[in-house]
């Protein structure tokens, strides 16, 4: 299988992801509970955010719980699809080589990594931690969570790489500390940690 390319990423997949209640992916609710619970991480971390970027912003899902939580923060939304960039005005351009002359504090990347296949993963995992000088909240369906029964097979895009969650992790643990819940923090950040705060094996 090869990475997702932009015309995948048409009218028609959002319509059947996002919009159509019947058949859509998004949770508002969920949606509303992780950005309360990750939110709340980097207050509790006295993270500093002004800048967020938001790779694979898809409709825009977090920008207004990004203003809600982070006030003041600057939300930049970056997206594969031309079809999204021109309804909504996001900036087009890919996980694996969007570049920034500044790094951000805070990276949103939800559901877009299994969409490459592993030469572009590893790309985009690099190219993360090039953009994040702060926090990244990851989410990725792995195989394990297949094998485990926790997908919807029936919502979920059957174009989707079934990626070992160990390739993430190896990739992250290079330049990331893993506080679970899906939220990393970049080892450049100079924020403190308590030992247990931390999944690292070390």
């Amino acid at each position: 299988m090869q990475s997702a390319s932009e015309h995948w990423f048409d009218e028609a997949y959002y319509q059947r992801y996002y919009l159509d209640k019947k058949t859509s992916v998004a949770d508002p609710q969920h949606l509303a509970r992780l950005a309360a619970f990750v939110c709340s991480y980097l207050h509790y971390l006295r993270l500093p955010v002004q800048r967020v970027l938001d790779v694979g912003c898809g409709i825009g899902l977090w920008q207004p719980l990004v203003a809600q939580h982070l006030p003041g923060a600057r939300y930049h939304g970056v997206e594969l699809s031309g079809y999204l960039c021109e309804r909504y005005g996001w900036q087009q351009g890919s996980v694996v080589d969007y570049a920034s002359s500044e790094p951000f504090d805070f990276v949103i990347c939800q559901g877009v990594l299994p969409y490459l296949a592993p030469p572009e993963l590893k790309q985009a995992l690099a190219n993360l931690a090039r953009l994040c000088r702060g926090a990244l909240y990851l989410e990725a369906v792995t195989r394990e969570d297949y094998e485990a029964g926790t997908i919807d097979e029936e919502l979920t895009d059957p174009r989707l790489h079934r990626h070992r969650a160990r390739l993430y992790r190896q990739e992250l643990d290079r330049h990331f500390i893993n506080l679970g819940g899906g939220l990393w923090l970049s080892r450049r950040a100079q924020v403190p940690l308590f030992a247990l705060e931390a999944l690292d094996d070390d």
